[in-house]
């Protein structure tokens, strides 16, 4: 048995056909990955100049909705890994039959969680616990905002499609327009123009909803167009459908433990917080480090994007050998990555802060605790890449077991950490680096090391 991890020779390292491929997948991967969040980023410059209730509405109701959405990114995940497989064992049609299946799982999901979304918002923004003057703004963005639900999830569903043939570099470009057409319709349905006054909060949440059809429109035509093509039937078949749920119930689990272990975090750094001094402090210099966190995973994601894709293909195409000998560079950029993110995050710690906020406190407290995850970024890099290579192979029981296991270990020590005396976030961050990725460093390295995951065909 070769492992997928050992080196290949020695000398100067030379760009492979596998590593242009890597790149040619994984940069249109990464921009489309950066240009998500700018949704909900021009909707914020917009509404800021409403007011502060306004936009801390949009902030509860940007919660919310994310949350929804986020749970049903096995559309885009399970989605690439199958429709990977079918391509590399030469049925290209088969694949888009699976992609189409997708779209309709899409539907199926998004279409009651709209109608619950709308009858449900102020429970849902009430949950949260804002005042009465953010309630009211937070509940009239989310209640027309939960009508783009369904087009955001065939936009998972499709962009997993084309990420399943290959191609990264249309779901970018439709990233990058519907951005745009946010932003216009945002500024014009807000404040209005000539004989129109605006709609204000409720014209933003109207133009995101806006851009979000027209996005799925295009990316939904481009997968009827290529499947019209094969000879693919574009209507919905039940037992394909019910397939694709099943295959996502594994990845949905994995998802969960995911967002578990971030709120279990979060509420650790607000326990500490009660030991002494603002409690306020910990809570916002947190969030900063995970929006920060966060943001440098986008590099690494996009390998792992390209890892789903290509493992998937080649396994499909039952090429075990090219399966192992990809994840090795594929693990081996994610290091390189890693060490990039982790170096140029502890080059700016200081001076990141101050982008943010002015409070002194906040930037002092910052300050080690990005450290620490600077220090983790290479972890973060193999973590997220096999996590790719995993899902690519159509691995998410391995994986949705891993994650409660890894959460199971991490919750109580976290907590505990959190209750000691004097316990600072630089010492939290230090758990969750140590135990919560190390936890699913070594879960995902034991996993990559064996055979099991290697399953060959056109299905898994």
């Amino acid at each position: 048995m070769t492992a997928p991890l050992a080196p290949r020779g020695r000398g100067r390292v030379r760009l492979t056909s596998d590593d242009r491929e890597i790149g040619r997948l994984a940069i249109p991967a990464f921009l489309a990955l950066v240009a998500e969040p700018l949704f909900l980023l021009g909707d914020a410059a917009v509404v800021g100049h409403l007011g502060t209730p306004e936009l801390a509405g949009l902030g509860i109701a940007g919660t919310i909705l994310q949350t929804l959405v986020g749970l049903c990114v096995f559309l885009a995940y399970g989605t690439t890994a199958g429709v990977a497989r079918q391509l590399g064992a030469g049925r290209r049609g088969d694949a888009l039959t699976q992609g189409v299946d997708g779209l309709w799982l899409a539907v199926a999901i998004g279409v009651p969680v709209t109608v619950a979304g709308v009858l449900l918002t102020e429970p849902l923004v009430a949950l949260l616990g804002p005042g009465a003057d953010v309630a009211g703004p937070a509940a009239t963005y989310l209640r027309i905002a939960m009508l783009g639900v369904t087009p955001l999830l065939l936009m998972l569903a499709a962009t997993g499609v084309l990420r399943g043939l290959q191609d990264t570099r249309t779901p970018l470009v439709v990233a990058v327009a519907g951005n745009v057409l946010n932003l216009l319709l945002n500024v014009l349905l807000v404040y209005g123009a000539g004989a129109f006054d605006g709609l204000g909060i409720a014209g933003s949440a109207l133009g995101s909803v806006l851009a979000q059809l027209a996005c799925a429109g295009v990316l939904v035509a481009v997968v009827a167009r290529s499947a019209r093509r094969e000879g693919s039937s574009l209507r919905p078949h039940l037992p394909g459908i019910r397939s694709a749920a099943r295959a996502g119930v594994p990845l949905l689990v994995r998802t969960l433990t995911l967002r578990a272990s971030l709120l279990v975090t979060t509420y650790a750094v607000v326990v500490a917080g009660r030991h002494g001094g603002d409690p306020a402090v910990p809570i916002a210099t947190h969030q900063l480090a995970m929006t920060i966190w966060g943001f440098l995973a986008f590099t690494l994601d996009a390998i792992a994007i390209a890892a789903q894709a290509i493992t998937g293909r080649y396994l499909g195409a039952g090429d075990v050998e090219a399966a192992r000998s990809v994840t090795r560079r594929m693990v081996g950029w994610g290091v390189v990555c890693g060490v990039v993110t982790g170096v140029g995050l502890a080059a700016t710690s200081p001076w990141l802060g101050p982008l943010f906020t002015s409070d002194h406190a906040v930037h002092d407290a910052l300050v080690p605790a990005l450290l620490v995850a600077a220090l983790a970024q290479p972890v973060a890099g193999v973590v997220f890449v096999l996590d790719g290579v995993l899902i690519g192979a159509g691995d998410g029981r391995y994986l949705a077991v891993a994650g409660l296991v890894v959460l199971a270990g991490y919750a109580p020590l976290v907590l505990l950490a959190a209750a000691v005396p004097d316990a600072t976030l630089t010492w939290l961050w230090a758990v969750f680096c140590l135990v919560f990725m190390g936890g699913r460093l070594v879960t995902l390295v034991r996993r990559a090391y064996g055979d099991r995951w290697l399953v060959t065909g056109a299905s898994r």
